[in-house]
């Protein structure tokens, strides 16, 4: 089985990017000119790479022992636009 916590981390950064798209291009995309089907694809995308990364979450935090602290900031920085490429680093020091 390949590394889990490897592949949290990949999925951590790519829905990371699939957020920043979706704020910053899709939407206004949407609000400015009118161009709707581009947050509905961004965001179909998006969606499921936020469950992936949440599933992941799950399993990279069994197989890697982390706390609920650490669990608890993986998941904000979910939330937070950019926050996901700086746990990407702390992310990479458990493989």
């Amino acid at each position: 089985m390949q590394n889990i916590v490897k592949t949290f981390r990949h999925i951590n950064t790519l829905e990371g990017y699939s957020y920043i798209i979706l704020l910053f291009i899709a939407m206004p995309l949407k609000y400015l000119l009118g161009f709707a089907i581009a947050v509905k694809i961004v965001g179909m995308l998006h969606g499921i790479l936020f469950i992936a990364l949440l599933i992941l979450l799950v399993l990279a935090s069994e197989k890697a022992k982390w706390g609920f602290k650490k669990n608890v900031i993986f998941f904000i920085a979910s939330l937070v636009p950019f926050a996901t490429f700086a746990t990407s680093k702390q992310i990479k020091n458990y493989e």
